[in-house]
């Protein structure tokens, strides 16, 4: 087994590890990079660029095959900037396999062993596949596979109404598809009630159909595709189901252990600066347990680059970092909800609103559904809500 030394070795080559990587490097570290799958992680391949692609393509009235065509143009147009040539033309080490932690300071990956002075793990995560008895027996789909059907689905089940759930719902409703959303508790469920109701509201004049408080108790393969049944006796059924349950951090088969490297059901531990308790192995992204958004972790990865290259004590706090909801009407939030807010400052905390209905602009458009909240305590502001068109544009 041949060995490598070098100056930062990073675990991942997702949003967050390719930052760090080309930070890196271009600063004059030596870098290798690890990657067990594809260049550019969840986001390029079967998270945000897809998604966003194909709810693009629905919404313009592509039918089927044009909208996977745009999706598949469009990964292809950026993969050339998260691929391993581009970063061995930065000067970067790629190398392509499973890597283990066999030490403290030392993994083991294709047949090598690298031994660097610091370690990036930035694995991401992996789609969450709930216990429900019979679920394991029928084929079903995560956002790891969905934009990969050959053929539109003639009714999709969704098991789960969050952010992937939703969106997802939304893009399949566009090209045709009936889509039954079925929800163990309440749709959206962390975000703001008065938007949530708006979208949901949205979302079913269009015909999809969300079933609330519809805990799944078995599910069934049938004759045409699958049923799940819930806990109350109700069936829905559909020709295909995708389970969008939410995601967990990546950390089986890292050696986390050997490593000596702190972690849970909520991935890595780290500190405020992203350090684990070995602190020679920092951890950025969703294989920490935080929000799961890639530009949160780019931004983190900028935070471990200014420790890491000169040695300063950046702290990565992300209460400030915009979300978005990518359905129509778009939903986006920074800090708290206005329920939140409420619960932290009870009396203290001033709401200012505006409606998109008073807005010349929204007026102009034609789109005047939506509604600006400002959370503010003695004039700070701690939270804002923004439900309407181009609401991810705007909350930025």
């Amino acid at each position: 087994m041949s060995r490598i030394t070098t100056d930062i070795c990073v675990i991942g080559a997702g949003s967050g590890g390719l930052s760090v990587a080309a930070g890196a490097v271009q600063m004059g570290a030596r870098v290798v990079l690890i990657e067990a799958g594809e260049m550019g992680g969840d986001c390029l391949n079967t998270g945000c660029v897809p998604s966003k692609a194909l709810l693009h393509a629905a919404r313009a009235g592509m039918d089927w095959e044009a909208a996977h065509a745009h999706l598949r143009a469009t990964i292809a147009a950026i993969a050339p900037h998260d691929s391993v040539e581009r970063f061995e033309g930065l000067g970067v080490r790629v190398i392509k396999g499973v890597a283990a932690f066999t030490g403290p300071r030392e993994v083991a990956v294709a047949g090598q062993t690298i031994r660097a002075r610091r370690f990036v793990v930035a694995t991401g995560s992996r789609p969450v596949v709930p216990p429900i008895p019979g679920l394991e027996g029928v084929p079903y789909l995560t956002n790891e596979t969905i934009f990969s059907l050959p053929t539109r689905p003639d009714h999709l089940l969704i098991l789960g109404a969050g952010a992937i759930g939703l969106e997802m719902a939304e893009a399949h409703r566009r090209l045709g598809c009936a889509v039954t959303v079925v929800e163990a508790a309440e749709a959206l469920a962390r975000e703001d009630a008065e938007a949530r109701a708006l979208v949901l509201e949205a979302m079913r004049a269009r015909g999809v159909q969300i079933e609330e408080h519809a805990p799944v108790a078995q599910v069934r393969q049938t004759d045409g595709g699958v049923a799940l049944v819930t806990a109350d006796g109700r069936t829905f059924s559909g020709s295909h189901l995708m389970v969008a349950t939410g995601r967990t951090p990546a950390v089986d088969g890292l050696g986390l252990e050997r490593a000596g490297v702190a972690h849970g059901r909520g991935g890595i531990e780290v500190n405020a600066r992203l350090r684990s308790s070995n602190r020679r192995v920092y951890a950025i992204g969703d294989v920490t347990g935080g929000a799961q958004f890639t530009h949160v972790a780019g931004y983190e990865a900028g935070g471990v680059l200014r420790g890491l290259m000169f040695g300063l004590p950046a702290k990565a706090l992300t209460d400030h970092i915009p979300r978005a909801l990518y359905t129509a009407p778009e939903l986006a939030q920074v800090g708290m909800t206005e329920g939140e807010a409420r619960a932290a400052h009870g009396d203290g905390l001033e709401v200012l609103r505006a409606d998109f209905s008073g807005n010349d602009r929204s007026i102009a458009t034609g789109q005047t559904e939506g509604f600006l909240k400002v959370m503010a305590v003695r004039g700070r502001p701690v939270g804002a809500t923004l439900v309407g068109a181009d609401a991810g544009e705007q909350i930025a």
